[in-house]
């Protein structure tokens, strides 16, 4: 079985009972009956890159959001970046801004090509959540922003942190995107289950966009230093 048949197994399997969750809190799963556009997209991505039976590094973000993988399907990657970086379609236009610093990273390493021979990107939870606020509005939320939620979906995470190891061929150390709340709970989840001898904190690519911005050619180079 390939890479890209194991990845897109994966995304088609995963589920999350929403019964268990925290009030006001709702799951975003982009895989569960996808449209047809970006089951197209997921397709062919996955092929495209990973159509191999090779190891990889493994990246791993926080969760999804609603205007990256949330569209798309596919970690860090907005529909412009699909079009434009990766030659792939899709028939609406959405701009993220972690995939703006992502594939700068990308473009870096030398190039779509080159970079996903070397790692795929999953995250700590492959499904996303969304939280009504008290505008009523919904919003991106984050697996470890209530206690909560952060216990109902333990036994989900660890369970998808061991399967998208193996899929990468069991890597020794792993790479995390966020040197905050997102690299303080694998280090101590990684603690007790044992997965990677190391994991290697990067800053998300979010905070970058937002707060480093004139910084941002200094860390293209620090994430190229660690990734290569």
């Amino acid at each position: 079985m390939t890479v890209a048949e194991k990845v897109l197994n994966f995304y088609k399997k995963l589920h999350i009972d929403d019964t268990s969750l925290p009030k006001e809190v709702a799951v975003l799963n982009p895989y569960q009956q996808p449209a047809p556009a970006k089951e197209s997209a997921l397709q062919d991505f996955y092929h495209k890159y990973y159509n191999d039976q090779h190891s990889r590094g493994l990246i791993l973000g926080i969760n999804p959001g609603r205007f990256g993988a949330g569209i798309t399907g596919i970690p860090f990657t907005d529909s412009y970046r699909l079009r434009e970086f990766c030659g792939i379609h899709f028939p609406t236009d959405t701009r993220e801004t972690s995939s703006v610093f992502v594939y700068d990273v990308i473009k870096a390493f030398g190039g779509a090509n080159a970079f996903y021979s070397k790692w795929l990107i999953g995250a700590v939870s492959p499904l996303g959540f969304i939280h009504k606020n008290a505008k009523g509005n919904w919003v991106n939320y984050n697996y470890y922003d209530d206690p909560d939620l952060e216990k109902a979906v333990r036994p989900f995470i660890i369970s998808k942190l061991k399967e998208q190891r193996d899929i990468c061929g069991k890597p020794k150390k792993c790479v995390v995107w966020g040197t905050g709340k997102n690299y303080s709970y694998l280090r101590k989840l990684n603690k007790e289950i044992q997965l990677f001898e190391e994991i290697i904190p990067l800053e998300h690519p979010r905070y970058i966009m937002q707060y480093k911005q004139k910084e941002k050619v200094q860390y293209v180079a620090k994430f190229l230093e660690v990734l290569a």
